[in-house]
């Protein structure tokens, strides 16, 4: 960044305080959109542009398209100001169980609608797309949430019996897989989590050979669909009918990351729509692998992630065409 650290705010006051000046929330997000302080024109990438400084635009000289730093960003299109979502970007990715929208909007001054909007393109600015994997200790283990029958309602049965006949069991529940690599002296433990639309062999092996590199130690339950993976791994199994410790084989990192999970979920947005899931996954995610740094570390690091993604509204609501989901 362009900002002299010493001055780039450590909390959230300082953060409010700072992005509410308009000049420093500008050069800041001018700095993120164009790290090397070349600007080019986000529709033909030509580099000949002129700055209108009071509307803070650029105007390409060959196409003469007029786009501003939000354009290319999960901001595009949003009328909010900087001074709005440089604070709620920095609050979700601190707050350790999550903000819900209503809390989001009394706390910036917009509305409920707004506000979620802005949760899930911050969410999708945290999504972690490093090609990475895991190696060492890895744990592999699967999870469901979503509502039980008898958590719900009279209003809320109904509308579960209408789409699917009855409300009763896991009827509401998602299956969530996670993996985790253990962490060391030099780093910490970090997860990645995918939601699943069957828990059978081809998916959740598929998901392990994907993120985990081969020759790995991987540890798991005595769930079947794990079997055969000792043909890429080295594969140990713990049999939780029996005991959940076996020497060092286990899966308890994956068991405690999932009571973090749950307690966001039921604490703060109480029962996220399953194909919304995959979002709030993705959040708590990057909350739990920044565990180690500080507030300041947390927001510049999720910050990065803005650019080259888009999320439209129609398309959060399932209303929208394809373009409406701008991928990085």
């Amino acid at each position: 960044m362009n900002d002299d650290q010493n001055t780039f705010p450590e909390t959230l006051t300082e953060a409010i305080r700072y992005f509410s000046d308009p000049d420093k929330a500008f050069a800041f997000m001018k700095s993120l959109r164009w790290p090397d302080g070349n600007v080019t024109c986000a529709k033909c990438g030509c580099d000949r542009v002129s700055f209108l400084s009071t509307r803070k635009v650029w105007k390409c000289l060959d196409c003469k398209k007029q786009f501003s730093a939000k354009v290319g960003t999960i901001f595009e299109d949003s009328a909010l100001g900087y001074d709005k979502w440089f604070p709620a970007f920095w609050m979700i990715v601190n707050a350790k169980n999550g903000i819900s929208s209503c809390e989001l909007a009394r706390a910036i001054g917009v509305t409920q609608k707004s506000a979620w909007h802005m949760l899930h393109r911050i969410r999708l600015a945290l999504q972690d797309g490093s090609i990475t994997k895991m190696e060492g200790n890895v744990e592999a283990d699967e999870t469901y949430i979503g509502a039980k029958a008898r958590s719900m309602n009279a209003k809320q049965k109904a509308k579960r019996e209408a789409v699917y006949g009855h409300a009763t069991g896991g009827v509401a529940m998602t299956a969530v897989q996670g993996l985790l690599e253990r962490g060391t002296r030099d780093k910490a433990s970090r997860v990645k989590l995918k939601v699943l639309k069957t828990t059978k062999k081809p998916e959740v092996q598929a998901n392990v050979k994907e993120y985990v590199l081969k020759g790995s130690e991987v540890h798991t339950d005595a769930l079947k669909s794990y079997q055969g993976l000792e043909n890429d791994f080295v594969h140990q199994v713990v049999d939780h009918a029996v005991t959940y410790v076996k020497g060092n084989v286990h899966t308890n990192g994956l068991e405690n990351f999932w009571c973090l999970l749950k307690r966001m979920i039921k604490g703060t947005y109480v029962c996220p729509a399953p194909f919304h899931l995959f979002r709030y996954l993705d959040e708590q995610a990057f909350r739990f692998n920044e565990r180690k740094d500080d507030d300041q570390g947390r927001f510049l690091k999720g910050i990065m992630g803005i650019v080259g993604k888009g999320l439209r509204y129609a398309k959060l609501i399932g209303e929208g065409e394809p373009n409406d989901y701008l991928p990085a």
